[in-house]
C-alpha cells in the first residue's frame, strides 16, 4: 500500500496485519516503533558508521537492513526470511539501493541458523513471525545457544517479541537468553511494560556489557519513548521463570484482536 504522504514509501501487510514500512527514498524513516528501537540497538553497539556483520532472522520488507546499509556503509548482511513469495515480490517492488551488501535467503529460520558459521556475526537480529506469533522453534532455550554459537565475542542479540501482562512468555524468554548470555536488557513502551496493554517488546542479550545508557537516551528522546531494563529490576521482572526446552517450546501468545490492526 502506498503512503500518500511520502511519494515512494510502501506499507507492507501479511493477512491485513502491518508487517513493514518502507520509504525507498529514506531508510533513515522509520515507523514502527519497535523497528525504530532495533535501529537504536544498531546505532548503540560499535562506533558509529562502522560496517558490521549482521544476520537477520525475518525479513519482510528489509527496513533495518536497509537503515543497516545506509547508516554502516560496508557492513555485510545476510537475511533469512521463510516467505519465499514475499522474497520475490519485494525484490521485484522494492529494490535494495545500489551498493547494498545484503543476501536474502528463502528458509526456515532455525534450521538456517543451525548451519551458519560460529562466530560470524555481530549483530543478529531475530523479528520472525508466522502470522501474528513467533514460531516454537524460535522460543526455546536451544535456539538461544545457537544464537549464542553464531554471535562473535562481544555480540548482540536482538529480538523483537509481543507479549502483554502477565509476561509468561516474555519472562521465559529472558530465562532462556539468561541461562544462555551473561548481560540481559529489554526495551518497551513504559505502558506495555505496566501491563496496561499488549505491545512489542525488544530482547537484548549478549556476553559482554550491553550500551544500556546510550541506548536509554535514545530510546527516551525517540518519538515514542521506551525505557530499557536491565540489572536488579529486570531480574524482578523476570524472577521464577525458567528456561524453555525444545520439547516444551510453544508460540508467543495470539494478540487480542486489533492489538496492530491499521484501524
Amino acid at each position: 500500500m502506498p503512503d500518500v504522504d511520502r511519494e515512494r514509501a510502501w506499507l507492507l501487510t501479511v493477512d491485513g496485519a502491518p508487517q513493514s514500512y518502507v520509504d525507498l527514498d529514506d531508510p533513515g524513516h522509520l515507523e514502527f516503533e519497535y523497528v525504530r528501537r532495533l535501529a537504536h540497538v544498531l546505532d548503540c553497539v560499535a562506533e558509529p558508521g562502522s560496517p558490521l556483520d549482521l544476520l537477520h532472522l525475518g525479513g519482510g520488507a528489509l527496513t533495518l537492513p536497509r537503515y543497516a546499509a545506509a547508516t554502516r556503509p560496508g557492513s555485510r548482511q545476510a537475511v533469512v526470511e521463510f516467505d519465499a513469495a514475499l522474497v520475490e515480490l519485494v525484490a521485484e517492488h522494492l529494490p535494495l539501493a545500489a551498493g547494498s551488501d545484503v543476501t536474502v535467503h528463502a528458509a526456515d529460520a532455525r534450521a538456517w541458523l543451525e548451519g551458519a558459521g560460529a562466530d560470524s556475526a555481530d549483530l543478529l537480529v531475530a523479528d520472525v513471525f508466522g502470522g501474528s506469533r513467533v514460531p516454537a522453534q524460535l522460543t526455546s532455550v536451544e535456539y538461544a545457544r545457537e544464537a549464542a554459537r553464531v554471535l562473535r565475542p562481544g555480540g548482540v542479540y536482538a529480538s523483537n517479541l509481543a507479549d502483554g501482562a502477565p509476561f509468561g512468555f516474555l519472562r521465559a524468554q529472558l530465562a532462556n537468553f539468561g541461562a544462555v548470555f551473561a548481560e540481559l536488557a529489554l526495551v518497551a513502551e513504559p505502558g506495555v511494560l505496566r501491563g496496561r496493554r499488549f505491545g512489542n517488546a525488544v530482547l537484548l542479550a549478549s556476553d559482554a556489557p550491553l550500551p544500556v545508557a546510550a541506548l536509554s537516551r535514545r530510546c527516551a528522546a525517540d518519538a515514542f519513548p521506551a525505557r530499557v531494563e536491565e540489572g536488579a529490576t529486570l531480574a524482578r521482572f523476570m524472577k521464577g521463570a525458567l528456561p524453555v526446552a525444545d520439547a516444551d517450546a510453544v508460540a508467543s501468545p495470539e494478540p487480542p484482536e486489533g492489538a496492530f490492526s491499521l484501524g
